[in-house]
């Protein structure tokens, strides 16, 4: 979460700002209903509740899908609304901090499920089961939660919060502007990313050493190789979002005139952008779940629903 979550300028012309709504609207909308397909399948679809490692896929695809709804619909608010209540704009920020922090954590989650399958498949069945699967999905939003709320009481305690107050812009880097949260954002990434590239590198490590060791079922070890480089894939373009303030201030050093222009680029490359491509990396190479996606929207399924109402 940084200050390219809100791109839109105040100072834009009605011609710009309309453009940037509209541009961050519509691609929203679309990934949404791309990312919602997966979701679809999955509810539609019996024979994934019961494996954790699709419920684990389909809690990051909800929780992008929902950070990403929160994230436009504070920027459309900037342009729509002059002044933001305080306590709406303080549980937006909260949303879109835990989950941003959930991804790379569900990530993290994801990698072991991998190593446990292929390094203790006698014990997987009994360890990785749908409610301890349910319990790691609540441990991680608990976890995810708390620099949202840190931010919220360090706020509280250094300034004069009200509830009735209001803001004229919703964004962290307004809201939460101390040295405080300063220090306290910079600890929390170090801790979060060095953390789960750990898990990513271990994880990785194992499974390579367990795959030189089997003669049996070198496929499946392959795989979940596959699987955690796509892991360590999906958690760089979720650290292109720590990369924005970097890129703005570079940027805007470079080209100042451009400065609200280079703010829109960065949070379609950094935030959005990310958004589409996670769920896809990981969702469009699991033949099984493609081979539902095609069975539930092909035109066979659709004519099978009309003549059933009929």
């Amino acid at each position: 979460m940084n200050s390219s979550m809100n791109p839109l300028n105040l100072q834009d012309t009605f011609e710009e700002a309309f453009s940037k709504n509209f541009i961050i609207v519509f691609l929203g909308l679309l990934i949404i209903c791309i990312n919602g397909t997966f979701v679809f399948t999955f509810m539609k679809s019996s024979v994934f509740h019961n494996d954790p490692r699709y419920i684990l896929y389909i809690h990051l695809v909800i929780n992008d899908m929902l950070m990403l709804f929160v994230s436009v619909t504070l920027c459309v608010i900037s342009y729509a609304c002059k002044h933001v209540n305080l306590s709406l704009c303080c549980m937006f920020l909260l949303i879109v901090s835990t989950t941003h922090k959930n991804t790379p954590l569900n990530l993290a989650g994801m990698a072991i499920e991998r190593y446990i399958a292929i390094c203790k498949p006698m014990h997987h069945p009994q360890i990785c089961t749908v409610p301890r699967t349910c319990i790691l999905i609540c441990l991680i939003w608990g976890i995810g939660v708390i620099p949202g709320l840190s931010d919220l009481v360090i706020a509280a305690i250094t300034c004069t919060l009200s509830v009735s107050y209001t803001v004229t812009i919703c964004s962290p880097t307004f809201l939460y502007n101390t040295v405080y949260h300063e220090e306290k954002n910079k600890a929390i990434q170090c801790i979060y990313m060095s953390t789960v590239w750990l898990v990513l590198i271990y994880t990785y490590y194992r499974v390579l050493v367990a795959a030189k060791k089997m003669t049996a079922d070198k496929i499946s070890a392959k795989k979940a190789q596959n699987t955690i480089l796509l892991h360590g894939g999906q958690l760089l373009l979720c650290m292109l979002s720590y990369t924005t303030p970097v890129l703005d201030f570079i940027l805007v050093l470079i080209l100042p005139t451009f400065r609200t222009k280079i703010l829109f680029f960065n949070y379609l490359l950094t935030n959005m952008l990310p958004r589409l491509l996670t769920p896809l990396i990981y969702g469009v190479r699991d033949q099984k779940l493609i081979q539902h996606i095609k069975r539930n929207f092909s035109c066979k399924t659709i004519i099978k629903v009309e003549s059933a109402k009929q």
